[in-house]
């Protein structure tokens, strides 16, 4: 699936992954999902709120990267599509979309609420 970043407080960077994508995949009973960035793998709490109307994934080292991927040139400024792609159960690896290709990827668009 297609989710964007988003800017929230004190400048950190997070994903918002769109209440559809949470009704569908994410489960009240599971408070974790890990992340695969690049090579470094991370387990990052969700908040109630998450499941609430506000699915958003908060987190310092999701934040480092997401920041990195910029300043390097391979994610454009918020809000920019990153691809969360299956990768166990409760698990995502994290892949920046160019803007132009989230309308051509392989991956499931949904930006939902």
């Amino acid at each position: 699936m297609v989710v964007r970043t988003i800017n929230r407080r004190l400048g950190m960077t997070g994903l918002h992954v769109g209440d559809g994508n949470v009704q569908r995949l994410f489960p009240p009973d599971v408070p974790r999902v890990e992340l695969e960035l690049d090579h470094l793998r991370i387990v990052c709490t969700l908040k109630p709120e998450f499941w609430q109307g506000n699915p958003e994934i908060q987190d310092a080292r999701l934040d480092a990267w997401l920041k990195s991927k910029r300043d390097s040139g391979k994610l454009a400024s918020a809000p920019a599509p990153v691809a969360l792609i299956p990768a166990g159960d409760h698990a995502f690896r994290l892949q920046p979309i160019d803007h132009n290709e989230k309308y051509k990827t392989q991956y499931a668009v949904s930006f939902s609420g």
